[in-house]
């Protein structure tokens, strides 16, 4: 079986995860977290360099910040899958007083959370931190984020954008996901952003455009290719096209799955298109 092959089972038993959490308790955000399934498997799995078990200062460690945290599904099953903390943990989501909350917190302590972020725009300013820590402290690994299309509205990631790039934070690869789409509908229809590319090159920033943004090899390429723009000045995004739902047909091309779970019914029909399974919990 090859490298890729694995990661793509992986990424179908990470779909299976998050269909079977919010199901359960009929709540959460499956739609993003479906459509960045592999950008996590990518990450976590083949490009991170991370060091188990868990520390909190992350020294001498490549890092992760989901800025978006409501798609914390995805996160909480790849941080299960890749040995973070037990998966059958994963059975306690949302649930009163799991440390699995529906947006990712830090009280609790759970394994490979470094900041809570129930509230969008603020996971690029704290990204930003970190790299420059890392500068300070001569610290060579790579600090990444995730954020959302919609979540670049926020006027905070602006001012963060604008300050990384004039101080020269070039130790950090931004990762935008692009679904088109947030809660109330299309990204165009709430509030058009324009061309992102052309706003994080004005803001100074180092552009890569990934189209195929569910596909591993693709995911993959990107990312080294980012990794390998670094130490040159300027800070390094990824504009990654995805699909909101990807892997479950009912789900995609809509943005009716954003905040919506599953019944049982449908949740067997998810399954049924997501059948390569590591094991269930």
């Amino acid at each position: 079986m090859s490298d890729i092959k694995i990661l793509e089972q992986t990424t179908i038993q990470v779909r299976r995860d998050i269909l079977r959490m919010v199901n359960k308790v009929n709540s959460g955000h499956p739609g993003g977290s479906l459509g960045c399934a592999e950008f996590f498997v990518a990450l976590y799995f083949e490009q991170m360099e991370v060091t188990l078990p868990f520390s909190m200062d992350g020294k001498n460690e490549d890092l992760f910040f989901l800025s978006n945290g409501h798609i914390s599904p995805v996160f909480y099953s790849v941080l299960s899958r890749r040995g973070f903390f037990p998966v059958d943990e994963l059975n306690s989501f949302r649930l009163i007083s799991s440390r699995l909350q529906g947006h990712p917190t830090t009280h609790e302590g759970l394994p490979g959370v470094r900041i809570a972020s129930g509230s969008l725009g603020q996971g690029l300013s704290v990204s930003i931190g970190a790299a420059l820590a890392k500068k300070i402290n001569n610290d060579q690994k790579i600090i990444y984020t995730l954020v959302g299309d919609g979540e670049l509205q926020e006027g905070q990631n602006w001012e963060a954008l604008m300050f990384a790039a004039a101080k020269g934070v070039d130790n950090i690869i931004a990762t935008v996901d692009l679904n088109g789409k947030q809660i109330d509908g299309s990204t165009n229809d709430v509030l058009p952003m324009g061309s992102l590319k052309d706003k994080f090159q004005a803001f100074g920033w180092e552009v890569i455009e990934l189209k195929e943004g569910n596909s591993i090899p693709h995911i993959l390429k990107a990312l080294q290719l980012a990794k390998s723009k670094l130490g040159s000045g300027k800070p390094v995004v990824i504009l990654m096209e995805t699909e909101m739902g990807n892997g479950v047909d009912f789900m995609m091309h809509t943005h009716a799955w954003h905040g919506k779970a599953p019944n049982h019914e449908q949740l067997e029909n998810a399954l049924s298109q997501n059948k390569e399974t590591l094991g269930d919990y």
